[in-house]
């Protein structure tokens, strides 16, 4: 039996961590990802952990037997199953309101969806105090009993850390995932009923297997959001993909949806964002032709639009690398976005390492990794910029896109002091009618009228695509005279979180708009 409930206890810690991990990834597919959402998922799992704790140890003591423990040990498999099924039309009253934009409906799905948890969490958290209660028989043992089981309760738990977010959830979604776990330990207290209670305790629950393949079953071929124009969704390790189609475009959204991070249309050039605005910053050069530019770095490729808009502007001869963390957006980038060009060649990996990596140099290193609130404060640092200057030729330019929000520039102003260590001019514009900032590097002293003069002469040239007197003319119209100098971000501390938490709670109370990405 002592061996049994060890088994138990595993599978439970299993349970309750993989339980954390995808409810962080079914909550964040519709409000995001940041620190913010994940401190309330961490913060009341531990809380419901700690009344399991609490109620345990009392019906232990209460009822010291396989048969009730084993009981509880169920329904929590049973409810941890049924969570996202529940949460479902919550989700996707969410998701509408995060499209309205209506604050009061996002934050009552937030706090119902994270209270759905309770139950299914503090029963789980029962399971170690009750194993222990039975387990130990002889009380000068009662401590190394004791540290025995939270020891294998703490091994499944790190198990149940790596399993949902590296297999289970890109493989078969954050809904089959608590069902098989809800499934895989439901199995687990069957069995310890039939051992250890008695075959017909056993059947008393073997409806919840069966119910819970059923509801799994009718919810299979559901989408997780019924956004409108959606065409494909899909969970990778990294992200909630949507691509959505919308007046002839196709957009690509990730997590909570707000940002369009690409956009693809067969006839439109000019897309109103960042992605051709990139294909600029060699112009703050005097006498800078687009013969000139050779090749490309984009840190943040998303589904290709960046490299696409440049390949337009420089033509087929520029050679572009694109850095992208995930690999399905990679996917999707050539199914829905037309992101084949012959000169465009796709790194899957983080981009900060393998921009450090690369033997090359460019004429342009784009960086389109940022999406508030979730910036890789990795990306933000005066060591990254570094590198970024060791990978530029000598009339290169690093060119950064960065949300804000309206009348609080201090992520902008924060970059621009940093980057302004490394590179000896800094230009900045922000792109209309978007929340969005770019933030151009070069490696020599540039002025801003040596730009005008290359657009005024660019834009008699009829040879050249027309896309680039119009990302050109846009940069320089919207370009600011200046930035506050505030605090350098090393690795060792860059207060990103800070600084774009308390950015976005600001904006959001107030009301405010999507960002563009």
């Amino acid at each position: 039996m002592k061996r049994y409930l060890l088994f138990t206890v595993f599978a439970s810690g299993m349970t309750t961590l993989a339980a954390e991990l995808a409810a962080g990834r079914l909550i964040g597919n519709v409000f995001g990802t940041s620190n913010l959402v994940w401190a309330s998922i961490i913060g009341l799992i531990l809380i419901y952990l700690t009344l399991g704790y609490f109620v345990g140890g009392k019906w232990a003591d209460a009822d010291p037997t396989p048969r009730a423990m084993y009981r509880i040990l169920a329904w929590g498999a049973f409810t941890v199953g049924l969570v996202p099924y529940i949460a479902v039309p919550i989700l996707k009253l969410a998701a509408s309101a995060f499209e309205a934009l209506s604050l009061g409906v996002l934050a009552g799905s937030f706090i119902v969806v994270l209270i759905l948890f309770i139950v299914p969490i503090t029963l789980l958290g029962t399971i170690s105090p009750y194993a222990i209660r039975l387990s130990v028989d002889d009380a000068a043992k009662s401590g190394e009993i004791s540290g025995r089981i939270y020891a294998v309760s703490t091994m499944g738990s790190f198990i149940g850390t790596f399993l949902p977010t590296l297999i289970f959830i890109p493989t078969i979604g954050t809904r089959l995932t608590f069902a098989l776990f809800g499934m895989v330990l439901l199995v687990v207290a069957l069995i310890g009923l039939a051992r250890f209670a008695s075959l017909r305790d056993m059947l008393v629950f073997i409806w919840m297997p069966i119910l819970l393949a059923f509801i799994a079953f009718a919810f299979s071929n559901s989408a997780l959001k019924n956004n409108s124009g959606q065409i494909f969704e899909a969970e990778s390790a990294y992200n909630y993909i949507q691509v959505q189609e919308a007046d002839g475009y196709t957009l690509l959204r990730l997590n909570d949806g707000q940002g369009v991070h690409s956009i693809y249309h067969p006839d439109a050039l000019f897309y109103n964002g960042p992605w051709e605005l990139f294909s600029a910053g060699p112009f703050f050069y005097k006498d800078r032709s687009p013969a000139d530019v050779k090749s490309m770095a984009i840190v943040g490729l998303a589904a290709g639009t960046a490299a696409r808009q440049a390949t337009l502007v420089y033509g087929e001869d520029l050679q572009i690398d694109g850095f992208e963390l995930d690999p399905k957006i990679v996917e999707v980038g050539y199914k829905y976005f037309h992101m084949g060009s012959p000169n465009l060649n796709v790194i899957v990996g983080d981009g900060r390492l393998n921009l450090d990596r690369s033997q090359k140099k460019y004429d342009i290193i784009a960086v389109d990794a940022y999406r508030p609130p979730y910036i890789p404060p990795h990306m933000t640092t005066l060591e990254f910029f570094q590198i970024c200057a060791a990978h530029l030729n000598d009339d290169g330019v690093l060119t950064l896109n960065v949300g804000s929000t309206p009348g609080d520039r201090r992520l902008i102003d924060g970059l621009a002091t940093t980057m302004a260590q490394v590179f000896p001019s800094i230009h900045i514009m922000d792109i209309p009618n978007t929340l969005n900032t770019m933030i151009y590097a070069t490696m020599r002293p540039t002025v801003p009228d040596d730009f005008l003069a290359n657009t005024i002469r660019i834009s008699k040239d009829q040879s050249l695509n027309p896309l680039l007197t119009m990302a050109l003319s846009t940069v320089y119209a919207n370009l600011k005279t200046g930035y506050e100098t505030t605090t350098v971000f090393t690795d060792d501390r860059a207060p990103i979180e800070w600084i774009v938490n308390d950015m976005v709670v600001k904006f959001v109370f107030q009301g405010g708009l999507e960002f563009l990405q």
